[in-house]
């Protein structure tokens, strides 16, 4: 799965008392502004999508995107969501489609997947088949930019390298091969 090299420092100077992202954000607080805001605007709402559909999103991207700090969290917060149910979330992020979710949001998970690879790989036929079973313009408009922002904030973290979670103070996890 993971294979573990030591790792003295992050590739930047930053706070080594913030966790993951949250020690990028307070290194560079004019960029962190605007996404902190769009970040808050997609995720804490119900509109449409569900809270815990939205973290589910951005915990099965990523997943895929092999960046455990993120899909860790965002996957804890799905949970709280869901009444502590952990084992859909494990289920949603590494195999949506048997996982017990409605069909619109293995729908939905199958564009967020293609938003991971790069746009082009999201379909007419991913588009159309989310429409049939009840998706909104909103949210498959939510969907995609939940997974793009993810897809920036995952490669973010994982190319500056902060310093990782506290319980990991010295150890960076590298991608399966």
């Amino acid at each position: 799965m993971f294979t573990v090299k030591i790792k003295n420092m992050p590739h930047i100077n930053v706070d080594k008392n913030l966790p993951g992202i949250r020690s990028l954000m307070a290194f560079s607080p004019e960029t962190a502004e605007p996404m902190g805001e769009l970040a808050n605007l997609l995720l804490r709402t119900n509109e449409g999508l569900s809270m815990a559909e939205r973290e589910m999103i951005a915990a099965h991207v990523s997943y895929l995107n092999d960046c455990f700090y993120c899909h860790q969290s965002h996957g804890a917060i799905a949970v709280c969501y869901l009444d502590g149910d952990e084992s859909l979330v494990d289920h949603v992020k590494k195999d949506y489609e048997q996982a017990d979710i409605s069909e619109k949001l293995k729908s939905l998970l199958s564009i967020a997947s293609g938003v991971q690879k790069g746009g082009k790989y999201v379909t007419e036929d991913q588009i159309e088949k989310a429409k049939n079973l009840g998706a909104t313009d909103k949210d498959i408009h939510d969907t995609v930019l939940i997974a793009a922002m993810f897809c920036m904030f995952n490669h973010m973290w994982m190319a500056l390298q902060p310093a990782h979670l506290q319980i990991f103070p010295h150890i960076r996890l590298e991608p399966n091969k």
